[in-house]
C-alpha cells in the first residue's frame, strides 16, 4: 500500500457515466479515494451507501469522493442508479489505478486463497499527498471515519493557528 506523505498517483478512468476522469481534475481540493471489491455486495453496498448518507459533509467541505473497482461501467451505473449513489465510481477492470496503489492483495475465504481488492481508502490533501490511509477500511465505518479523522485534522491545524 502506498503510505502516508507519498504523493498520490495520477490515473484516468472511466466514471459511471462513460467519461473519462482523471484524479488530476480534482487537484486542488481534498479527495477520498475508496477501493472496493465489488459492486452490488453486502459489504460494498453498506459502505457505499454510508458514503452517499455522509455525502452532504463531503461536499460542504469541498471534499471529492472516489470509489474504485474493477467493475465495469455498466456495472457502476448499474450501483448508482440502485442506491442513488452521489459521487464518482470509476471502473478499473485492467487494475491499473488498483495496482498503483497497491491493493491488489492475496486474500482468504473459507479456506480458499485468491487474489482481489482489498477494502482500503487514502485521503489525498490539495497537494495531492496521500495524508491518511484507511488499510482495510470497514465498511460501516468508513465514512465517518474520515469525517472524524478531518475534523480532528481541522481542529488541530485551528489550535496551532492560534499559538
Amino acid at each position: 500500500m502506498l503510505q502516508e506523505g507519498s504523493k498520490a498517483i495520477d490515473v484516468t478512468l472511466c466514471d459511471q457515466f462513460g467519461n473519462e476522469v482523471s484524479l488530476s481534475d480534482f487537484k486542488g481540493k481534498k479527495i477520498v479515494l475508496y477501493f472496493y471489491p465489488k459492486d452490488m455486495t453486502s459489504g460494498c453496498t453498506k459502505q457505499a451507501c454510508a458514503f452517499a448518507v455522509a455525502y452532504d459533509a463531503f461536499r460542504q467541505a469541498d471534499i471529492a469522493v472516489i470509489g474504485i473497482s474493477k467493475d465495469s461501467v455498466a456495472s457502476h451505473k448499474k450501483f448508482v442508479d440502485k442506491y442513488d449513489l452521489p459521487f464518482v465510481l470509476l471502473a478499473d477492470p485492467e487494475r491499473k489505478a488498483i495496482q498503483a496503489y497497491d491493493v491488489w492483495k492475496e486474500k482468504k475465504l473459507y479456506g480458499k486463497t485468491y487474489m482481489g481488492v482489498m477494502r482500503s481508502t487514502y485521503i489525498i490533501d490539495e497537494h495531492f499527498t496521500i495524508i491518511k490511509v484507511f488499510e482495510k477500511a470497514n465498511p460501516a465505518s468508513n465514512a465517518q471515519d474520515i469525517l472524524d479523522f478531518l475534523h480532528a485534522e481541522n481542529n488541530e491545524k485551528y489550535q496551532e493557528e492560534r499559538k
